[in-house]
């Protein structure tokens, strides 16, 4: 057994007993953030994502790699990148996987000494084997004329025969940048100038504050063809090596130039989803999936065996303004076991309705004025609850989430997370997803996404109340998927085929 498999089973022995494990999400043993490298290849879904498989802390930051048929079971495959001796000798950054030539592509950041610069690696037809460029980095330096203070993450597109590319970036006393280059073979880039660049000094301290630094920038067309389309330019804002929210720019792209029509809220969960990447799937849907990030200590992390949650996938449409709907993708449905409940919310069994992994939908009526709890993760005595509150004040619907009594576990983040939703008329469609320590809900196609931390295994229960107006409430029970065991592992990785005739570039 090798070092990186005996470490993996340890830390798989850790994580199997903690009961803040999710079962339907997507997680691995050790540590995992940014979803990297997304595409639908040859009949599945890849999966890459930033790894250690040594320790639940960031550190020599690996490529993960999973693959699923069905956006639901996935399967780990053997590690894609391992940092080097080379430009990525203290890890592999957060990047993107196109073809190029027929080539399967990686480009990601390679970091060293406290800076990070683009890397290329080659794969092998089946995805499975990656060899990197020997002549790493292939950008050299940030370009000189900018005050830089950090530069890295990726996003592609191809426009005819030319290759564009946006790296993330800040510059010092300005704000955040995407950074916009051009090549025609990947491997010789040529700097256009800034795409787009923040100013750090607007919405400070508020949630669309755009910071001081972009990280992990995806940006793509949405809508419909024509005078219906726009450009999403989806970002992460950081400050100082504070990972703060993922917001969106909806505009328009003009030759070397985004312009910004409006700057949005991606998740009003702030950073529990941060970093995501998009991909578009066989049937032209364009899918997201993001990194919730944990909300207790380190020690609970280093001690569980495992950190960091791989979201469930989303569906990403354009409403007609151009800002984002999204809902979880119509696979996850496939995971509702029994339906624990169907009718009047007001009717609602709290007493016999229990469970720590639930998908609760809502159809809600609230009247001027009026306010709907939804409390869950609750023990019958209330001393642990996590409630959602929707509220039709003057002003609109404003959704809430209340976690100061998730958890009577002090170390634990309670910060209260809260937004508007769209709704003219006080109806809302309200999707509450529980799977252990991951909540994610969507109203009117905004999502909230948090963790809840509760520490005791009575803490099962959800409840609704309502001060007026109507709603109609559908629970199921959710499947979980199958554990990604070391030995599972093992034997996905015996039945790759290992091809040798890697057509590299």
């Amino acid at each position: 057994m090798s070092v990186v498999q005996q470490k993996r089973a340890e830390l798989e022995a850790l994580a199997a007993t903690d009961p803040h494990r999710p079962e339907f999400h997507f997680v691995t043993a050790g540590w995992l953030n940014d979803p990297n490298g997304l595409t639908f290849h040859e009949g599945l879904f890849h999966l890459f994502y930033q790894y250690n498989p040594y320790a639940p802390v960031h550190h020599k930051i690996h490529w993960g790699h999973a693959v699923s048929s069905d956006l639901l079971e996935w399967e780990e495959l053997p590690i894609a990148l391992t940092p080097g001796t080379g430009p990525d000798e203290d890890g592999c950054w957060s990047g993107v996987l196109v073809h190029h030539d027929g080539v399967p592509t990686i480009m990601y950041s390679g970091r060293k000494g406290g800076s990070e610069l683009p890397c290329l690696a080659f794969g092998t037809p089946d995805l499975t084997q990656w060899r990197k460029h020997p002549d790493n980095p292939v950008i050299s330096a940030p370009p000189a004329d900018l005050d830089i203070i950090a530069f890295r993450d990726h996003c592609l597109w191809q426009e005819g025969d030319t290759w564009r590319q946006v790296i993330g970036s800040g510059v010092r006393g300005v704000g955040g940048a995407a950074l916009l280059y051009e090549s025609r073979d990947l491997r010789s880039w040529t700097y256009l100038g800034p795409l787009l660049t923040g100013n750090a000094e607007t919405n400070k301290g508020t949630p669309l504050w755009t910071g001081t630094m972009w990280e992990c920038i995806d940006v793509f067309p949405l809508g419909d063809a024509g005078s219906g389309q726009h450009h999403i330019m989806v970002f992460s804002a950081w400050d100082h090596g504070v990972t703060m929210h993922t917001l969106y720019w909806v505009g328009q792209m003009e030759g070397d130039r985004f312009i910004p029509e409006g700057l949005h809220r991606l998740d009003l969960g702030g950073r529990f989803f941060y970093a995501p990447q998009s991909m578009r799937d066989e049937a032209g849907r364009r899918l997201m999936f993001g990194w919730l990030q944990e909300g207790r200590s380190d020690a609970a992390q280093i001690a569980a065996g495992w950190s960091g949650v791989m979201s469930l996938p989303r569906l990403v449409t354009a409403r007609p303004d151009g800002t984002l709907h999204q809902h979880p993708a119509p696979e996850v449905d496939r995971l509702r076991s029994r339906l624990l409940f169907d009718g009047d919310g007001s009717h609602l069994p709290t007493a016999e309705l229990t469970g720590d992994q639930l998908d609760v939908e809502l159809d809600v009526t609230l009247p001027p004025g009026a306010t709907l709890e939804v409390k869950v993760r609750a023990t019958p005595d209330n001393a642990e609850q996590t409630v959602y509150l929707l509220e039709h004040t003057t002003n609109g619907v404003r959704l809430s989430l209340d976690r100061s009594t998730s958890s009577l576990d002090p170390t634990v983040d309670t910060t209260p997370l809260s937004g508007s939703i769209p709704s003219s008329d006080g109806k809302v469609s309200l999707r509450i997803l529980v799977d252990h320590s991951a909540l994610e809900s969507f109203a009117n196609g905004v999502p909230l996404t948090a963790r809840a931390y509760p520490t005791r295994h009575d803490a099962l229960g959800i409840g609704l109340r309502q001060s007026a107006g109507q709603t109609t409430a559908r629970v199921w029970s959710m499947n979980s998927t199958s554990r990604n065991t070391t030995a599972h592992t093992h034997r996905v990785s015996a039945d790759l085929p290992r091809r040798k005739d890697s057509n590299h570039a």
